[in-house]
């Protein structure tokens, strides 16, 4: 994953983010029952990448907080957790390709270089439904997700939202941009 040259906190940013995430992390133990708080946070001190990223993902209102922990790899995988799609990463475009093929009006960025950018990926399908079962999320917005290439390659890509009490997935093209779209990512730790 390739990450911003500014990767390093300061340790007043650092110690907020830490108090932030584990504020959330106990307020939210249903999203993570068998997990400790001290286990996540001995895989996060070490890394100023990774608190780089979750700082970004904070900071662009996703409201990071850890979703799962995978057995085979050992990571912990963090989701945002925000109510409605992150308002810092709305109004753009799935991915280049689709910024690039816009002549007029064109967003400042794309869901997947703003992705890149911040050391992160964007949900996919399987992930966006899992985060879905903890919770109601993107009942008034909507969150581009990762697309297969058999439907990027004919210029469409995914998107999910919570409407009528049921997770949907749609499809759009990807030069498409709303304001009331953006994304969620998942950071592996």
């Amino acid at each position: 994953m390739k990450h911003n040259k500014y990767t390093k906190l300061a340790q007043a940013q650092k110690e907020e983010l830490l108090d932030i995430l584990k504020t959330r992390f106990e307020k939210n133990k249903n999203r993570h029952p068998d997990i400790e708080w001290q286990d996540v946070e001995e895989r996060l001190a070490p890394s100023p990448e990774i608190l780089w990223s979750l700082y970004e993902m904070e900071r662009t209102g996703g409201e990071p907080d850890v979703a799962g922990y995978d057995k085979v790899t050992g990571e912990y995988h963090f989701f945002d957790f925000s109510a409605e799609s992150p308002a810092g990463r709305r109004s753009v475009c799935y991915d280049r390709e689709g910024l690039d093929s816009r002549k007029e009006n064109r967003p400042a960025n794309s869901a997947m270089n703003m992705a890149n950018e911040m050391g992160i990926e964007v949900l996919n399908e399987d992930q966006y439904r899992q985060l879905q079962r903890l919770g109601k999320f993107d009942r008034k917005t909507s969150s581009w997700l990762q697309t297969p290439d058999a439907i990027r390659k004919h210029g469409g890509a995914i998107f999910g939202d919570f409407r009528y009490e049921h997770v949907f997935i749609y499809h759009n093209g990807a030069q498409s941009y709303y304001a009331a779209r953006g994304f969620r990512g998942v950071l592996k730790v």
